[in-house]
């Protein structure tokens, strides 16, 4: 075989290869045979568009056949756009069934969104429990009060673009679980009535801003828990104490201070009045020297002292012998 007829073998191929490429047979017929009017150079424009023919072909046959009005140009845009077509019209398909009014439009702008169209739509038919963590909240009483609720929602599909989530809907039923058990006067209100959290939180319109509209909320536990008054009456207290402590030790260190200052001024008059004791023998010289004391003055000046210290040693003896006659009377 010579080498012209090698090439043209592959240029044949290659030509086989690329027409089928470019111009999917397969998808024609089934298009074709399924009622849906499309043609050569649609395919053609798709594959140098960078859109996957079977991604547009497949999804437009399926809403032929439900009897939706779509053209291959709506959904190839929205596959340009990055959406997922199939899932789409799968959605609007289900919708249609169940009679719930969305249009293409609102579809993809749902999925572009990044919410899941279709679940959303199966959300609107059969409404999802979702249950919320463990709640805690503190009556009046201070009874430490924990529940948990099952919040029944349904997907609103005039909200699923730009509405809350989930993540809202049981921050928000949270929220009003607390602020129910805390506007109770005791425990036992919420112990005996749990569908009266349920009542009050349900009529909050908690659902506001979010894609999702709550059919019900049902408390499905409820338990005591700690005693939150009692603890934080004794933590008070302790902390009352210490500062109590605190002061006490504080008018204690102040007294010490005293005292000592005390001992101190003392200790001070103490030396001052040896001072001045030490400056008398003096000043009775300077007068015997300067004549201003005679002999018969000095002796009655060492009389007087003598006098003054016998009477404080009777009125010590005097004073001790009154203390053991005390205490002889105590004892009998």
């Amino acid at each position: 075989m010579s080498i012209v007829s090698i090439l043209t073998i592959f240029a044949v191929i290659a030509f086989v290869f690329i027409f089928f490429y470019f111009i999917p047979l397969g998808l024609w017929i089934s298009a074709i045979a399924a009622g849906v009017k499309i043609g050569f150079f649609n395919l053609i424009g798709m594959r140098l568009r960078r859109v996957v023919p079977s991604s547009i072909v497949g999804p437009l046959i399926k809403s032929h056949k439900a009897g939706l009005d779509l053209t291959s140009d709506k959904l190839e845009a929205h596959y340009l756009a990055g959406g997922n077509v199939n899932k789409v019209v799968d959605a609007l398909i289900a919708a249609q069934r169940a009679e719930i009014p969305l249009m293409f439009e609102r579809a993809a702008a749902i999925d572009l969104a990044g919410r899941d169209v279709l679940e959303a739509v199966k959300m609107s038919v059969n409404p999802k429990v979702i249950k919320t963590p463990l709640v805690t909240a503190v009556a009046r009483d201070g009874i430490q009060v924990m529940a948990t609720a099952r919040v029944t929602v349904r997907a609103n599909i005039e909200r699923l673009v730009g509405g809350a989530g989930e993540e809202t809907v049981l921050a928000r039923v949270g929220e009003g679980i607390v602020t129910t058990v805390g506007s109770s006067d005791t425990h036992k209100q919420v112990l005996e009535n749990p569908d009266s959290i349920s009542k009050t939180v349900l009529n909050k319109g908690l659902d506001s801003g979010t894609a999702f509209e709550i059919l019900s909320i049902d408390i499905a536990d409820v338990d005591v828990g700690k005693n939150i008054g009692a603890q934080l009456q004794i933590d008070q207290a302790e902390a009352d104490k210490e500062i109590a402590q605190a002061k006490a030790e504080e008018r204690r260190a102040m007294a010490v201070a005293k005292e000592q200052e005390m001992r101190a001024e003392v200790q001070e008059m103490k030396a001052k009045v040896v001072e001045a004791e030490a400056k008398v023998p003096l000043a009775i010289a300077n007068a015997f020297k300067e004549g201003n004391l005679g002999v018969m003055d000095y002796m009655k000046y060492k009389n007087i002292e003598a006098d003054t210290g016998m009477r404080d040693g009777i009125s010590q003896y005097t004073g001790e012998d009154n203390d053991v006659k005390y205490d002889e009377g105590k004892e009998d």
